[in-house]
């Protein structure tokens, strides 16, 4: 396992390729999700088992049943709660999930049942964060409640745009939990996230578009109805944009550029 002066990069994955490729650009760990183009929702049963099988890495898998906000229903509870146990079966090395309430807070409650649920792997909670109303009273009740990290661009576009407020909520962290900036992260910003935030884990897609095999195409429909949203292009986590990323990351430490 390639690490970066005890720094963790976690990749944001949508396939078994990508998965593949986050090991060979060095990563630590993944986070599987399916529908990226939503924000990611929760991954079929196949996909986990599959990923589980080609890489040796950590994987973490997000439980989210749907786009849209992160109001959970009391069904949606109950098929979170089931997804969770289908991971943990599967082999899932952490899960990411968590819940708000209509009124911009953490939804404790539902919040509680999804990490006891996933004991004794290590939670996540997502970028759910980010739409709080008050982070830091967010950040004290999810340490209170036993989160493991938190993933944030520090309620910004970006995580460079939020580094202020991500190097504030790791300092009023104190150790207690991990503040895991992402969104946006590149290698040409990686270096000046670092300088500002000084976070020991980070969190990225690293993706690149691809084209389709098709020959054949029909490019007057667009099958989810949503016009923008390319038919026949892949996207897929790229080995030597993760490495650049990496690369880039050890220079920031090590106080100089390295050649990309």
């Amino acid at each position: 396992m390639n690490t970066c002066d005890n720094m963790n990069f976690e990749i944001c994955i949508d396939s078994v390729q990508s998965a593949i490729n986050a090991q060979l650009g060095g990563a630590q760990r993944v986070e599987l999700c399916d529908n990226l183009f939503e924000g990611g929702t929760t991954p079929s049963a196949g996909m986990i088992k599959q990923v589980r099988k080609a890489i040796d890495i950590q994987l973490f898998v997000i439980i989210r049943p749907r786009g849209g906000d992160f109001l959970v229903s009391p069904d949606e509870l109950e098929v979170m709660l089931e997804d969770i146990r289908i991971a943990k079966d599967l082999g899932a090395d952490g899960i990411v999930s968590g819940a708000l309430t209509a009124d911009g807070n953490i939804d404790l409650e539902t919040t509680d049942k999804l990490i006891k649920a996933a004991n004794p792997l290590p939670f996540t909670f997502h970028r759910a964060f980010d739409m709080c109303k008050d982070a830091f009273l967010a950040l004290e009740q999810l340490i209170n409640l036993g989160v493991t990290r938190i993933l944030t661009s520090g309620q910004q576009p970006n995580a460079l745009s939020g580094a202020d407020t991500i190097k504030e909520l790791i300092n009023k962290a104190a150790d207690k939990i991990i503040i895991m900036p992402g969104a946006g992260i590149n290698p040409d910003n990686i270096k000046s996230l670092i300088e500002k935030t000084g976070s020991k884990e980070y969190h990225f897609s690293g993706r690149k578009q691809f084209s389709s095999g098709m020959i054949y195409k029909n490019t007057m429909i667009n099958m989810g109805g949503i016009p923008g949203i390319p038919e026949y292009s892949l996207f897929y986590s790229d080995v030597n944009i993760i490495k650049s990323v990496i690369r880039n990351a050890k220079a920031a430490i090590h106080g100089k550029e390295e050649t990309k």
